[in-house]
């Protein structure tokens, strides 16, 4: 038990920008995003890997950050929901979701975003079920998912 009290130096990169932090052993890498360095875009859900919208981008990979321990991100490049939007401006993915009504209470938003964000770093023109399956560990209560996948397709040029 002892283990979980002690602090443990990490170094990671969010958002282009280098962090260097003692944190605890046992915070979570959605925790050390909110608390320390107050990147409040990242949503918690469920704080079980179940609702997706804690979703970061680990290493060019979706995580939901929840389920990730802050010293697991040690070493690590992190992309959050802040470092979409560039110089002040709203991206192509964050504008076509409000184009398309993909935000409606936007709480699963930015978990939806990364999770789109990983699929189209990798797969520029992926088709409409690729989009269905990159977003399937994101749920949300309020856009029946046809406006989040209608805009993801219009940002991959896909759709008129």
């Amino acid at each position: 038990m002892e283990a979980y009290k002690k602090n443990i130096d990490i170094t990671l990169k969010i958002n282009g920008i280098e962090y260097r932090e003692n944190v605890s052993a046992n915070m979570t890498l959605l925790h050390f995003l909110k608390d320390r360095l107050l990147l409040t875009g990242t949503k918690e859900g469920c704080s079980i890997g179940e609702c997706g919208a804690c979703t970061v981008i680990m290493n060019g990979k979706t995580v939901t950050s929840c389920l990730v321990l802050a010293v697991e991100a040690h070493g690590a490049e992190i992309r959050t929901i802040e470092g979409e939007a560039k110089d002040g401006q709203l991206s192509a993915l964050q504008k076509a979701f409000i184009e398309y009504g993909g935000t409606q209470c936007g709480f699963c938003t930015p978990g939806m975003i990364m999770s789109a964000r990983e699929l189209l770093d990798r797969n520029p023109n992926p088709s409409r079920q690729e989009i269905t399956e990159a977003i399937a560990g994101n749920l949300c209560r309020c856009t029946g998912y046809e406006p989040i996948i209608d805009a993801i397709e219009a940002v991959a040029g896909n759709k008129s």
